[in-house]
């Protein structure tokens, strides 16, 4: 059993889009890349939907991986169900673990259940199914409570456990009943207690809505009943307008803080700059030293962090999902630069360990401390060219980024043109929660 939750708080996950990974689109492409995203310091491969695709109402050309046909199939498009067993195993030989998308909100007009089950679905008035998010067209929603429709999902989630599979990225979570969620992970966990379990949890904003039209909408505080890992969706929007400089980091840092008590002890958010569904950082930031420093910051951050194929060549351009758009991967620039962030990630200070905001400008700081070890986190988010005050004794201090020593004189450190410093410190002589005043008011 996996116990408390906390164990995972310092899991790095890679999102992968099967279609855009390799030069095929294939199980295989991946495969071959394992030992490259392994070496990055990985602990979960991702997959988006690996199902079929649905064709009525698609939207672009190939239509839309969460618009799916068959929940208990792969699709022809990227190889054959022995391609992606061999996919699980190479996984596995590697120590990492495989993670697969389940959309258990809806299908695509054409799905299978459609025609085999038409009372599994939300019909409108004149009895047709629908999807109650207009902008989904291609998509037809699936209708809880109802005893087979939760019979038929959670055999096909015990398929793909008993084939190899040691997670699942539930799509649109908040918005399916936490009832089946429950049953779910009870039978799930029968066959692997170890399963993890990351929910996409909505915007907040989004959860207020539907809960106004009669329609169900969970919270996270709800979801962690079941989940272990929620993303970071209720802030998401703070977040954004930081990087973008028109909110106060100080805002962001505050609703970090406001998350630590209105979840469970062990809570874990998934931290991340950028996903399938949003702007790549690099396209985001302002410059690309603030684009690091964010990208740096969520790495330290408590919780999960995610990395999206592509994010290690800095890309600025997001695959669509409808259409072939292949990563350009360059000579992947940035890969020992998070390689080295996620080596620092594998403390596990970062599991057990307090974590302290100390200031949100001009560089974002950040303490983390477990016993006698101590780090301290500095993130260049405004890109200054030059020195900075920061919160340390004077003397010497060890960067676990670059391997270099660094001097703090006068309390004035350099950090020119650089996204971040991790710092070695002495819990003893740190600054205390305490002394942040701006901090703990609400």
């Amino acid at each position: 059993m996996k116990g408390d939750r906390s164990s995972l708080r310092n899991l790095i996950l890679y999102e992968v889009y099967v279609r855009n990974h390799g030069p095929n689109g294939t199980f295989d492409d991946v495969t071959r890349d394992l030992p490259r995203i392994k070496a990055l310091g990985v602990d979960v491969l991702w997959l988006m939907p690996i199902h079929p695709i649905g064709q009525l109402n698609k939207k672009g050309k190939l239509g839309c991986p969460y618009s799916i046909q068959d929940y208990r199939s792969v699709n022809p498009e990227y190889g054959t169900l022995a391609d992606f067993q061999s996919l699980v195993d190479t996984a596995h030989d590697l120590d990492l673990k495989v993670m697969i998308d389940v959309v258990f909100n809806h299908t695509s007009h054409d799905s299978l259940l459609v025609s085999e089950h038409p009372d599994f679905f939300h019909h409108n008035d004149d009895g047709k199914p629908v999807s109650t998010v207009p902008e989904w067209s291609d998509v037809i929603d699936l209708k809880y409570p109802n005893p087979l429709l939760e019979k038929y999902l959670i055999d096909s989630l015990c398929y793909w456990v008993k084939i190899g599979v040691d997670g699942f990225r539930c799509d649109v979570a908040s918005i399916v009943p936490i009832e089946f969620w429950l049953k779910a992970k009870e039978q799930v966990e029968a066959i692997n207690p170890e399963t993890i379990w990351l929910a996409e949890s909505v915007h907040t904003a989004w959860v207020v809505e539907r809960r106004e039209r009669g329609l169900v909408a969970h919270s996270d505080s709800e979801l962690y009943s079941t989940f272990d890992i929620t993303y970071d969706y209720d802030i998401w929007p703070l977040f954004l307008n930081c990087v973008r400089r028109r909110l106060p980091v100080q805002q962001y840092l505050e609703m970090l803080h406001f998350q630590k008590g209105i979840y469970p002890r062990d809570f874990i958010k998934m931290r991340c700059v950028e996903n399938h569904d949003n702007a790549r950082i690099m396209a985001l930031a302002p410059t690309e030293v603030i684009g690091q420093a964010w990208s740096a910051f969520q790495v330290f951050n408590q919780g999960a962090f995610l990395m999206y194929a592509g994010q290690e060549s800095g890309s600025t351009h997001t695959p669509t999902l409808f259409d072939i758009d292949k990563i350009d991967w360059g000579d992947y620039p940035l890969s020992s630069w998070y390689k080295r962030l996620f080596s620092i990630k594998k403390d596990e200070l970062f599991v057990y360990g307090h974590q302290r905001f100390i200031s949100a400008d001009p560089v974002v700081q950040v303490e983390w401390v477990y016993g006698v070890k101590g780090l301290l986190g500095l993130f260049n988010i405004n890109d200054l060219p030059e020195g900075f005050y920061c919160d340390l004794p004077d003397g010497e201090y060890y960067d676990l980024i670059t391997n270099q020593q660094i001097v703090v004189t006068n309390k004035q450190i350099s950090m020119p043109q650089t996204p971040a410093m991790i710092l070695k410190i002495n819990p003893d002589t740190s600054i205390n929660l305490l002394d942040s005043p701006w901090l703990g008011l609400i």
